[in-house]
């Protein structure tokens, strides 16, 4: 079953006396304005290549999230303020014969680190992964290591698989 067959919008849902966290309803405005504001704030970050999201990406992103039934992403709320984004994409590992998500995107507001923010929304997208009868979750992170081009994977079990990308690589895919 696909995974927005499988799992209703809301049902995944972290509240603690400090964050709500909530899987993102793409119709809703307030959801749609946090994925932006969010994903630009990772963007303009270091880590996420120091450049604003074009206007396209702000004007589109959230309806072309909508149309694909294999993604959904996961907001971390505080007194109302958006403070955190996982963006999830459903794959499929030929290896297991199984359906696996992908973490695209993770972003919490910098004044927000080291909060437990990030942990709280992974613990809401393995209970969609989970509920979607996902065999595995894939952990995928760009990095730049002492100066040098990283991609990073950490699978469900804890395997850790990483390259570095030569010049061409990064080029390719960034």
């Amino acid at each position: 079953p696909r995974l927005r067959d499988t799992v209703r919008p809301m049902h995944a849902v972290l509240s603690t006396t400090r964050f709500h966290v909530c899987r993102a309803d793409y119709a809703d405005p307030v959801h749609a304005a946090a994925i932006i504001a969010l994903l630009d704030s990772y963007a303009i970050d270091p880590a996420g290549g120091a450049k604003p999201l074009s206007a396209f990406t702000r004007h589109n992103l959230v309806a072309a999230l909508a149309v694909r039934p294999q993604a959904f992403s996961v907001l971390a709320f505080d007194a109302g303020e958006a403070v955190g984004l996982v963006n999830c994409f459903e794959g499929f590992s030929t290896f297991a014969c199984a359906p696996l998500v992908n973490l695209h995107d993770v972003a919490v507001l910098p004044s927000y680190r080291g909060r437990g923010v990030g942990a709280q929304m992974l613990s809401v997208v393995e209970d969609i992964a989970r509920e979607s009868e996902n065999g595995k979750t894939v952990y995928e992170v760009d990095a730049k290591i002492g100066g040098k081009d990283y991609e990073i994977k950490i699978a469900e079990d804890g395997k850790l698989i990483s390259k570095q990308l030569d010049e061409d690589e990064h080029e390719a895919n960034g």
